[in-house]
């Protein structure tokens, strides 16, 4: 029976690795990820602050990107941007190559209200681009 279950997976392609990746987009608490994509011009996500307090976040970066990130529209240029509780829209420029899969970790790093350390949420970004 077993046989049979993996020859109906395989012919469902299950494992043909050649095949797309689904999108993928998460970030550890208290953070988190709503949607991501990939396209030649970088990486976008939606980026969800659950913590139930302004974030000031001193830096985001996306492996395989080594743009300045922009939230909001507005540059993180060596600084420290603040963030409200929400969803707020994380962009990392970068040169990526249509039709290639993407796979990037994910590091924010922020700083809680009121305190002076840094602390950070991972999580990974996949998609087509």
């Amino acid at each position: 029976a077993a046989v049979i279950a993996i020859g109906v997976l395989a012919s469902f392609g299950v494992f043909n690795p050649g095949g797309t990746l689904p999108t993928v987009c998460t970030i550890g608490a208290p953070l988190g990820c709503n949607v991501g994509v990939a396209d030649t011009t970088g990486v976008t996500f939606e980026m969800i602050n659950g913590a139930g307090q302004t974030l000031t976040i001193t830096d985001i970066t996306v492996s395989g990107c080594d743009g300045g990130p922009i939230i909001d529209g507005v540059a993180l240029n060596a600084g420290e941007l603040s963030v409200t509780t929400g969803q707020h829209t994380v962009g990392i420029p970068c040169t990526l190559v249509e039709g290639d899969q993407f796979n990037g970790d994910i590091t924010v790093s922020y700083k809680a209200s009121g305190s002076d350390l840094v602390q950070s949420a991972t999580g990974q970004l996949s998609d087509t681009v």
